[in-house]
């Protein structure tokens, strides 16, 4: 009886493996049945690229200088017995400003002239015994030297009081006086600045790169802190070498439409374009792929992404030129450049300007 349920027991568990040995196959087959491939196109921007006109900017530092500028300087030493200092008035050239005691450089003009006069009368009389032989030659000529030595004398002596006079150089602005009448002052005391204003030059350094692209009469703009005006001047001249500290050359350039707002000694900003080219291209600067070797961008064609090589040029802050690689009116894909690959599939969604 035992032996019969066995048997029977057996046989179930026979047939329910047999029944469930299918259904677990076909659930296998079904779980690693791999999926059908999938063709994605990625979704990007572009920009369209166009010519338009290139220059290398650069801003510069500068300052405003007069025309004309110096200190006022005595040549001698002495007393001040006159000044006409006129702080911050206009004067013509060969204005007499100060003037320096000369009372004892008069007095020996005065004995010269004396001397001059008895000497002349020598002179005179010496020639009328020169005709008839009353005295010799060389007296007559010790007589004529002894005039000539005397006028040498007076010139020398009228120096000296023109040395006591001060004027002004050129025409132009005095500044400040610092002296007063009847003090003792020597070449080394200042009595004052006097600067040409009616003309003003801007002085700035350009650096070493941008030496070659200057020229002589080149316009150039800048502007000044705290006015929005821009103001333009005209390079006159440049320093014959290179600062070795700096590998900068001093340039001067002539301001030619100071307003009366300009003051010397202002510091200007210096607004430079050099380089210029009117077709240059320009992509924006995202759109630069660095390479190992090189570098590139990703151009749009029929839906394809194309990995083109370019060469670079000049730069600003949103774009840079390309000088070879890409033409007038390519798509340039500016966004997701990272995961695009080689020839994968783009659409373009928006076209950037």
């Amino acid at each position: 009886m035992k032996i019969f349920f066995r048997s029977i027991y057996l046989i179930s568990n026979i047939l329910v493996i047999v029944f469930l040995l299918p259904s677990c196959k076909g659930s296998d087959k079904k779980a690693t049945a791999p999926a059908a491939p999938k063709s994605t196109t990625m979704k990007v921007e572009g920009y369209i690229v166009k010519h338009m006109q290139v220059s290398d900017k650069a801003e510069l530092p500068g300052s405003i200088i007069a025309n004309e500028e110096t200190e006022i300087h005595p040549e001698i030493s002495g007393r001040l017995v006159y000044l006409n200092i006129n702080e911050g008035k206009n004067v013509g050239k060969g204005t007499l400003l100060a003037k320096i005691f000369d009372g004892d450089l008069q007095a020996q003009l005065k004995k010269l002239q004396v001397q001059l006069a008895v000497a002349e009368q020598t002179v005179s009389r010496m020639g009328e015994l020169r005709k008839i032989d009353g005295v010799s030659q060389q007296e007559y000529d010790l007589s004529a030297l002894q005039v000539n030595t005397i006028r040498a004398d007076m010139e020398i002596v009228r120096t000296s009081i023109t040395r006591t006079e001060i004027r002004a150089p050129f025409g132009g602005t005095l500044g400040l006086k610092n002296i007063s009448a009847g003090a003792y002052i020597s070449p080394a005391t200042t009595l004052t600045t006097i600067r040409q204003n009616s003309q003003l030059k801007l002085d700035f350094t350009l650096p070493e790169k941008f030496t070659t692209s200057f020229t002589i009469g080149q316009l150039v703009n800048f502007t000044i802190e705290g006015n929005p005006k821009t103001y333009t001047a005209k390079v006159i001249a440049a320093e014959s070498g290179l600062q070795e500290n700096t590998r900068s050359l001093n340039i001067r350039a002539l301001v030619t439409n100071n307003d009366g707002k300009l003051l010397p000694g202002i510091f200007a900003k210096v607004a430079t374009n050099f380089n210029t080219d009117p077709n240059g291209l320009m992509v924006p600067s995202q759109a630069i792929l660095p390479q190992a070797r090189g570098k590139k961008v990703i151009i749009y064609r029929g839906g394809i992404a194309s990995f083109v090589d370019v060469v670079t040029g000049l730069r600003d802050s949103a774009l840079v030129q390309i000088i070879s690689g890409v033409h007038e009116g390519d798509t340039i894909v500016t966004t997701g450049l990272m995961s695009l690959k080689p020839d994968a599939k783009i659409s373009i969604t928006k076209i950037n300007k």
